[in-house]
């Protein structure tokens, strides 16, 4: 069953003579307060040295009371340096034992014949005892700086190492992983309704959460990430459960025992990870909003953009169908036939043009939607033009595609759409000149590794300026409001190269424009080629 610790609370909980017991390989040298080892090699030297110092002085023949007193209250001060306290006072007892047995009166008893001595004795027992209470918390101090400075440079470093880290939630993990030493850690979020803004799903804290607490048994979970081998993903399957805060959880496997907590230096590295966690989540719920009202922002312009070209476009050809037909209906007017078929005319331009405005009206929208699914199959440049050239005038468009083109990889209906507009766009812009349609496959052209071919719609007009060019495939964008065709019709409303350009990218190509040599402008299709079978 797993142990639910609270990652904030470890730290209290936490006490300066506890080692690191969890983790297992995680506890460096310096981290290590007086250990079992150094408790024990204490102990031995309070058993050894003593009777040591009484065998050198006796064999030396030297027996100077204040002397051999002075080497036993050394030997406790070294023996309180290494094994602390209470190895130290066990040095003071023995030596004050032995020394009262072989350098005080009467020598070979324990027996004391001068009060002064009794005396002297108690207050070296006192002073080697003070001194080892001394000299213990003095190590003890030190070790706790040693391992204090280095719990704070492991922080450092691990705040770095994120800082530095490409921010998913996985690479975190990881480094958590690592640094604990366990076998595998997953965090849970709370996706039940009603819980906190943070989690994946709800709004709002969690009604009853505390920090530090499981949740009741009615409280879902999603995972949001995990790492290692293994991942717990449920509260039963983990060896600890750590609350990070109210809306998150980290469960990890490996570590302490089962029913053993971690150590306080863990516990307090815990707190950190959760406090870098809650802020990872919390930086990407604010980059999602960001994301959000970016998109809010562009569908606002997007309708306004909609909303002046309807008023002030998408009227003059209803204005000209109405006008048309009114006149048709006046019974007291008799029309010549040609005026009759002018008014026709009229009619049927003016449709058309509202066919293909509100066409590429909804294809921008489909493109801004991320709505569009190309249905990509092998298709020949020439396969798209009848359609594509249908209704424009073939007088002034020369196709002079090479034969034997290998075919691209496309979606027929949107090539189609993306042809046309081009097209239509050079007509309009180079009312003088001749619209040349061209294409190229072979050694040079590619597109992402792999073979592609282009397809060129050359015209000899007036050009766009290099630092136009981008602007160019915005939609609603034209470049010379003030420039009309020869009959004195606008020149659209700016969706013709947006909506080429979309389309272009969402079969996996390139629209490019580049200079025409002698003057003009060039759009550039690439497509990649079909590697798929022919029909």
């Amino acid at each position: 069953m797993a142990a639910v610790e609270s990652a904030r609370g470890g730290a209290a909980r936490s006490g300066p003579g506890r080692s690191g017991t969890a983790g297992s390989g995680t506890a460096a040298p310096e981290l290590q307060g007086i250990g079992r080892s150094r408790f024990v090699v204490g102990m031995v030297l309070a058993v050894v040295l003593p009777p040591g110092v009484e065998v050198l002085v006796t064999l030396a023949g030297y027996r100077n009371f204040a002397i051999i007193m002075l080497l036993h209250l050394a030997v406790a001060v070294a023996v309180a340096a290494i094994g602390g306290f209470w190895p130290a006072v066990v040095a003071a007892v023995l030596g004050t034992t032995l020394l009262n047995y072989f350098s005080a009166d009467p020598v070979g008893t324990l027996s004391i014949a001068d009060p002064s001595t009794l005396f002297t004795l108690l207050v070296f027992l006192a002073v080697a005892c003070s001194v080892a209470l001394a000299v213990g918390l003095a190590t003890r101090r030190a070790q706790e700086a040693a391992r204090s400075g280095a719990e704070a440079t492991a922080l450092s470093e691990l705040s770095l190492r994120i800082l530095s880290s490409d921010g998913s939630l996985e690479t975190f993990l990881e480094k958590v992983r690592s640094r604990l030493g366990v076998d595998a850690v997953t965090l849970l979020a709370d996706s039940s309704p009603g819980s906190s803004p943070g989690s994946p799903h709800g709004a709002g804290p969690a009604a009853g959460s505390v920090p530090g607490r499981p949740r009741s048994n009615n409280t879902s979970w999603a995972v949001l990430a995990s790492a290692g081998t293994s991942a717990p993903v449920t509260h039963a399957a983990a060896d600890h459960a750590v609350v990070v805060d109210s809306r998150y959880t980290l469960l990890i496997n490996g570590g302490p025992p089962a029913g053993h907590t971690f150590s306080g230096q863990h516990q307090r590295m815990l707190a950190a990870f959760g406090a870098f966690l809650v802020a990872i989540l919390e930086r990407r719920q604010l980059a999602a909003s960001m994301q959000d009202n970016q998109r809010l922002s562009e569908g606002n312009k997007m309708r306004t953009s909609i909303l002046r070209a309807v008023s002030h476009d998408l009227r003059t050809p209803l204005a000209g169908i109405k006008l048309a037909v009114s006149s048709l209906r006046q019974e007291d007017v008799q029309f010549s036939p040609e005026d009759e078929r002018e008014l026709l005319a009229t009619i049927e331009d003016s449709a058309d043009r509202l066919d293909h405005l509100i066409g590429n009206l909804l294809d921008m929208s489909r493109i801004t939607a991320d709505s569009v699914n190309p249905l990509l199959r092998g298709l020949g440049w020439a396969d798209v033009l009848p359609d594509a050239l249908k209704g424009l005038p073939a007088a002034r468009i020369r196709v002079e595609l090479p034969p034997n083109l290998p075919r691209v990889e496309a979606d027929a209906g949107m090539l189609e759409r993306v042809v046309a507009n081009l097209v239509e766009n050079a007509l309009k812009y180079a009312p003088d000149a001749d619209v040349v349609l061209t294409a190229r496959a072979g050694e040079g052209i590619a597109l992402a590794g792999r073979p592609a071919s282009e397809f060129r719609v050359v015209d000899h007009g007036a050009g766009v300026a290099p630092a136009a060019v981008l602007d160019m495939f915005q939609p609603f964008q034209r470049l010379n409001d003030s420039q009309r065709t020869g009959g004195g019709r606008t020149v659209g409303i700016g969706l013709g190269l947006a909506v080429a350009n979309g389309f272009t990218e969402a079969m996996g190509g390139i629209l490019a424009a580049e200079p025409t040599p002698g003057g003009g402008l060039t759009m550039v299709v690439t497509l990649p080629l079909w590697e798929g079978p022919l029909p």
